[in-house]
């Protein structure tokens, strides 16, 4: 036994130091890659890029090209990732996603749908292929990266909001159902964590939002600088390696928890969500939004 966090976890034998992990090119994904491969773990490290997966095996990881868009990428990363393993899976850490910002009026249907179709869809299908796997294998942990948006609301990231509320519920749900099977499901809270989403995302608002013709372009604008801003946009940011705590902690504690808040934003947010009446708590998220600046 040893301790992360103030927390014993068990280090996990061998042959179960097996773990797939989306979004690796940058950030979150990238750190606990390189963070799970020096604890001992095998890492299959995947990228939708193909020029990313190259950069990821030139470093020693185990690359795979996996779309969250294309189900038969999916499916053929999976086959891969399970070929070259022996056909054991420790673990999912599903973490490839990025952030639609805009006005919940500013979103068409198709956008709404790009956005799930990489964070909910993608994310759903991986799972589903791996869970007989680990129902074959009597173990697996299962590690999905949500948000603090995931439970509270802030304006204009209607669409990111949406998308972690869903996979909070779809996760929820899923821990029920797997209950006695040998799989654990966790989920990681991040608040703003240093990484490449505001940039990807800021892309994202330019190829997908008409300003120009919307009430909310004054807030737009704000909003704009902040996702072209370098470094920590908004106070209590943290590296990624925040984030790679706790999944260490999520793979190998005897009990991982169910939920994981990093940052002290989602913290002070979970705690205000159980003690205040919604309006207030409207008032908050309102203001801590800085009409799109932070």
């Amino acid at each position: 036994m040893e301790r992360i966090q103030g927390k014993e976890v068990e280090r996990v034998s061998q042959h179960n130091k097996t773990i797939l992990i989306t979004g690796c090119s940058t950030g979150i994904g990238r750190c606990v890659a390189k963070g799970l491969r020096a604890r001992g773990y095998r890492v299959f490290a995947s990228a939708r890029r193909s020029a990313d997966v190259t950069a990821l095996e030139a470093e020693g990881f185990d690359g795979v090209r996996l779309d969250l868009d294309d189900p038969a990428s999916i499916h053929d990363a999976v086959e891969q990732v399970l070929a070259q393993s022996g056909g054991v899976l420790h673990a999912l850490f599903n973490n490839g996603a990025y952030g639609q910002p805009g006005a919940v009026e500013d979103l068409g249907r198709d956008v709404i749908r790009r956005q799930f179709e990489t964070n909910v869809f993608g994310w759903l299908e991986l799972t589903n292929r791996v869970i007989p796997v680990m129902r074959r294998q009597g173990h697996g942990r299962i590690i999905y990266n949500s948000s603090v948006l995931g439970f509270v609301a802030m304006p204009y990231r209607g669409a990111y909001n949406a998308s972690k509320y869903a996979i909070e519920g779809l996760v929820d749900t899923l821990r029920l159902e797997l209950r006695g099977s040998g799989i654990a499901v966790s989920l990681i809270q991040p608040g703003p964590i240093t990484s490449a989403f505001r940039r990807n995302a800021y892309q994202a608002f330019k190829d997908h939002i008409d300003k120009s013709s919307s009430v909310h372009r004054v807030q737009y604008e704000a909003m704009e600088e902040r996702l072209r801003k370098e470094g920590a946009a908004v106070p209590f940011t943290l590296p990624p390696e925040a984030v790679l705590k706790r999944v260490i902690h999520a793979l190998e504690s005897p009990r991982p928890r169910i939920r994981y808040p990093v940052t002290f934003p989602t913290y002070l947010f979970a705690t205000l969500k159980r003690i205040l009446p919604q309006r207030w708590l409207d008032r908050i998220l309102l203001g801590s939004s800085g009409g799109g600046r932070r």
